[in-house]
């Protein structure tokens, strides 16, 4: 790839073909080491990571056949369905979370859809949320255009919702809901003026191919999304994908590295999977241009890495929590 090349990534926001992004997966890992850290500090301050907490607000009994989830209700994965919390619990959660350092609160429920009626509690819980003085990301499903209309109204910041992977080996791991769905959700979610959080799942048994066709995607959506998740899959006894390899950690630094590389002002969150990776790969998804985690000892379901070890983890790199 040429200087100038390099220059349009620093400065600004190309379009991404999915063989451009094949290209870049390919480059010898030096090189796209360098080019992700050169985006990345042109855009970030690279010793700087956003924060986040997610909290299962509804959990388990979810219609959808999604095979990495141990929510989905066809599945027997000891995962008990459970009601909408309450709001005042919610917020007692949201204030533990402030104090352990978060910035943003994501909250998520397991539906296809939310009722209206359980949209109104969920909006009480972005208005008390936001009164605390933190960011508020919902994750709800597929949206109609006037429940977007109402989050935006109770003032949701963030609204989560993953495409997963490429367009072609989407039906390989749902079938209940297509990939125009998602897509149309993300365009009732930015009509709305929120802002959007969507990535995908890695080492669901896709290849390089399927990682650059998910990566395009994102990245040539009409505005790039605002923060990119990256999960490593969780493989849970019970799902479809429970005896799926793990991805192997330097094919997922690069999948982090083209994610900085394609969305260079988005933060790119190194999300699920965190728990079973090393310090050492997780310094490298660092290094590569994530910028954003989850704290906290559980994700929806399953574990993340403990607030105690990132803070380890953290003064190690002589990495701190963006402003602070």
């Amino acid at each position: 790839m040429p200087e100038a090349m390099i220059e349009q990534l620093v400065a600004g926001q190309p379009r991404w073909s999915r063989d451009d992004v094949a290209a870049l997966l390919a480059l010898p890992f030096p090189d796209l080491m360098f080019r992700a850290m050169s985006v990345h500090r042109a855009h970030f301050n690279p010793v700087e990571v956003q924060i986040s907490t997610l909290l299962s607000i509804k959990t388990g009994g979810c219609p959808e056949d999604c095979g990495y989830c141990p929510q989905a209700a066809s599945y027997e994965t000891g995962t008990a369905a459970s009601k909408l919390m309450a709001v005042e619990a919610v917020l007692a959660e949201a204030r533990a979370a402030k104090a352990k350092g978060a910035q943003r609160f994501c909250m998520g429920a397991a539906w296809r859809s939310p009722k209206d009626h359980d949209l109104e509690n969920v909006c009480s819980m972005i208005e008390g949320v936001k009164s605390l003085g933190l960011e508020t990301c919902v994750t709800l499903g597929m949206l109609t255009a006037p429940q977007t209309a109402r989050l935006k109204e109770a003032g949701l910041d963030y609204y989560n919702h993953n495409l997963d992977t490429s367009p072609e080996y989407y039906g390989k791991v749902i079938t209940t809901r297509t990939y125009q769905d998602r897509l149309d959700t993300l365009a009732n979610v930015r009509d709305a003026g929120i802002h959007v959080c969507c990535g995908g799942i890695v080492g669901m048994g896709e290849d390089e191919s399927d990682r650059a066709g998910l990566i395009a995607t994102l990245a040539s959506l009409p505005t790039p999304p605002e923060s990119v998740p990256i999960n490593a899959l969780v493989a849970v006894a019970g799902t479809p994908l429970a005896n799926a390899a793990p991805i192997d950690p330097i094919d997922f630094v690069r999948t982090i590295a083209v994610a900085r590389i394609t969305m260079p002002t988005s933060y790119v969150r190194l999300s699920a999977g965190r728990e079973a990776m090393s310090d050492e790969a997780q310094a490298l998804c660092f290094l590569a241009g994530a910028n954003s985690i989850f704290h906290g000892d559980k994700l929806l379901t399953t574990k993340n890495a403990t607030v105690s070890h990132d803070d380890a983890l953290f003064a190690k790199l002589g990495l701190r929590a963006q402003g602070h």
